[in-house]
């Protein structure tokens, strides 16, 4: 149900300008060095401490598959975290965000018109201040709810009422039942 917070990480990861630590002794150390110490870093992925330095000095190479997940998941939250701010500040003020779905779309407007929700595959460029109000959201902890009703409403300005130019009666669109959701900036 977190589809569009998935996107988000999805589209900052592809700003990578370097790939992130792969070897489990690198992932280790990188958090260490992130988080302080090795309890940090424990507490953060779940496991002891006596663990967390084992993995660091290789005597430990193949932890289970879901504290590698985790771990990989760690690190990768933190990693370049300039370049992430970088593309969500030119997102933000003049290059805005790029949406590419598969969902159901249903609207608001004046009586005489259908309003069932359909599904539709759309990709939309919505402008900066859409970007802008996207990533303040999700610093605020907002949900995925309130994500998509940002999202619905740039979809509303700038496709279904292209700029202005029609269905001035649209009051509000509703996106449901999400396939897929992909972000670009």
């Amino acid at each position: 149900m977190r589809e569009i917070e998935n996107a988000i990480e999805r589209a900052e990861r592809e700003a990578f300008t370097r790939q992130p630590p792969k070897t489990l002794k690198a992932q280790i150390n990188y958090l260490i060095k992130q988080l302080g110490t090795a309890k940090a870093v424990a507490q953060e992925l779940g496991i002891t401490t006596d663990s967390v330095n084992r993995y660091r000095r290789g005597a430990r190479k193949n932890p289970p598959k879901h504290i590698a997940k985790r771990i990989d998941g760690a690190v990768r939250s933190r990693w370049q975290p300039q370049v992430r701010r970088r593309r969500r500040k030119q997102a933000a003020s003049s290059g805005g965000i790029t949406v590419e779905t598969r969902a159901s779309f249903g609207y608001k407007a004046a009586g005489g018109s259908t309003d069932e929700p359909r599904m539709r595959r759309l990709t939309v460029h919505l402008p900066a201040a859409y970007a802008r109000r996207l990533f303040d959201a999700r610093d605020e902890g907002a949900n995925d709810q309130k994500l998509r009703e940002i999202i619905a409403d740039g979809f509303r300005e700038v496709y279904f009422q292209d700029g202005g130019r029609r269905a001035g009666d649209l009051h509000e669109v509703e996106m449901k039942n999400i396939d897929y959701l992909d972000l670009d900036y």
